[in-house]
């Protein structure tokens, strides 16, 4: 899936919400929207498991990687949201 199709999928999935989440930007939401935890202890574990070698302090560095490759994972898995980001 091209990352232009995962985002018109998402921004669909967005318009039907009733909260106003800025996911093209922050992963909490992008992980709200995707109903994942997006809680920092969550976002931790899953930069861990997905290679991040900086602090996981929850900065904005660990914050804008962690968006990158979950869009990244989402793409690749067809705009499902793999097994492994649920755990």
């Amino acid at each position: 899936m091209s990352r232009v199709e995962l985002e018109a999928m998402i921004e669909k999935t967005a318009a039907q919400q009733r909260e106003d989440l800025n996911w093209q930007e922050s992963i909490v939401d992008l992980m709200k929207l995707s109903k994942l935890d997006s809680s920092l202890g969550a976002r931790k574990q899953l930069a861990k498991e997905l290679g991040y070698t900086g602090a996981l302090d929850g900065s904005a560095e660990m914050n804008v990687w962690l968006h990158r490759q979950v869009m990244v994972k989402l793409a690749e898995s067809g705009g499902k949201v793999p097994e492994h980001l649920k755990a």
